[in-house]
């Protein structure tokens, strides 16, 4: 009987310790590295297995979460995500890997990566199962070095458009290169005035829209390869010390340009092949001179614009002002050029009137020319008289194109006292072939 109770005994004790829960005495640090080779789901799940693991979870340095698995009926992806962030105590996360399948989930991905970087996250990766659009926008992103940059781009083999606003001083990166075959947008926006080394280099046979600004001071601006270029904008770009930035938009069917012949090369010969629409600002210097190349280099040009950006602008700095003209009259001019917009048109510059009259003489094939100028009070009687007279006078100098609509908007405008406001009125007045109609 003593003997069957020893047994007995023996076997209570041993289900005692069966059920004892000793993996709770293991270190910390123990148990996190075992935490960590979990599922984050597993891992979030034994909150509810004691006091001691209630808040272990929140200390493991490495997370992952998948918009398959890590939903509910009750909590969206994303909240989920974001409490599971915020909640997080480690001193430093490890990693982070985000997989997200909807295009609806992803809304929030700068929220997390917000809160990511704020926990001193040191490898995140994210993984968008989107079938459409692939778009990456890095605002003010701090880079390491040139090759964080690099590496960054490589791991996007199916980008297709890429924004990238910077400010220099705000990282460590010499020479920004952009080495993406599938991209096609590419839109580089940068806030710096200050002379420095290094600059851009872009690699993106696939690219068809790309947009430039703010660039001055740089060592260098390369567009290696863009056959399929369909549209550019260059704005604010001066003093590159190395640059074909002209020359790599030959491809291209709509320029926009607001730059000084002055501060960016124009190779010699340059052909612009394939372009249709053209504006260039009339505010950066010598840009009467630029507006004689781009004629001459563009052949098959259809639609020119130009444009004054300033209009508050006092364009009486422009001194020794002297127009090259074309030593002959552009092909383009001859028989392709349709339509001629010019808006802010300054009517009391005899150069500029130079350039409007040259074009309209000499554009053969011209449908329609819009020209607007800047608005006058109303009771400035005399100016406003001044330029009808203007006006009138270059209507009565078109000869090229018998069949032409010329077409002058020129606005006129009016205070009225509305109680404490002042309200301005527009008027706007149109000229068309020499006659003037008060509209």
């Amino acid at each position: 009987m003593e003997q069957r109770c020893k047994i007995g005994g023996e076997s209570l004790r041993n289900r005692n310790s069966v059920n004892e829960d000793r993996i709770s005495e293991l270190p910390e640090a123990l148990l996190l590295e075992i935490l960590s080779s979990l599922p984050t789901e597993n891992v979030i799940a034994t909150s509810v297995l004691s006091k001691r693991w209630r808040s272990l979870w929140k200390m493991v340095p490495k997370l992952e979460f998948d918009s398959k698995i890590h939903k509910s009926e009750h909590h969206r992806f994303s909240e989920i995500v974001c409490r599971s962030l915020l909640s997080h105590k480690a001193p430093v996360l490890e990693s982070l890997s985000l997989v997200v399948r909807d295009k609806t989930e992803a809304l929030d991905i700068g929220i997390w990566v917000g809160i990511a970087f704020s926990h001193h996250v040191r490898k995140f990766v994210l993984d968008l199962w989107n079938k459409g659009e692939r778009e990456l926008h890095l605002y003010y992103v701090e880079f390491k070095d040139d090759e964080s940059v690099f590496n960054l781009l490589c791991g996007c083999p199916t980008l297709q458009d890429l924004v990238v606003f910077r400010h220099p001083n705000m990282d460590m990166v010499d020479t920004f290169t952009i080495a993406v075959p599938s991209l096609q947008r590419l839109t580089i926006e940068e806030n710096n005035a200050v002379m420095r080394e290094g600059g851009y280099v872009i690699n993106a046979p696939s690219l068809k829209y790309l947009n430039i600004k703010g660039f001055s001071g740089l060592e260098c601006f390369l567009v290696e390869n863009a056959p399929e270029l369909v549209e550019a904008k260059i704005i604010y770009v001066s003093e590159i010390t190395y640059e074909k930035i002209l020359e790599s938009l030959t491809s291209a069917k709509r320029l926009s340009l607001r730059i000084s012949p002055l501060e960016i090369k124009y190779p010699t010969g340059i052909i612009f092949y394939r372009l249709l629409y053209l504006e260039l600002t009339t505010n950066e210097s010598e840009w009467w001179n630029l507006l004689s190349l781009m004629l001459d280099g563009s052949p098959q040009l259809q639609n020119l614009k130009l444009i004054d950006s300033w209009p508050y602008r006092d364009k009486d700095c422009l001194v020794d002002w002297k127009w090259n003209q074309p030593k002959r009259v552009p092909e383009c001019l001859l028989l392709h050029l349709e339509t001629f917009v010019w808006t802010k048109y300054e009517w009391q510059r005899e150069e500029e009137k130079e350039v409007a009259a040259y074009i309209l003489k000499n554009a053969r094939r011209l449908k329609k020319a819009t020209i607007s100028t800047k608005p006058i009070e109303s009771k400035q009687l005399e100016k406003l008289e001044k330029r009808r007279e203007m006006l009138n006078e270059l209507a009565s100098e078109v000869k090229a194109s018998v069949s032409c609509q010329l077409v002058f908007e020129a606005d006129t405008f009016s205070y009225r006292h509305s109680g404490p406001r002042r309200v301005v009125v527009p008027h706007t007045f149109s000229v068309t072939l020499g006659t003037t109609e008060k509209e």
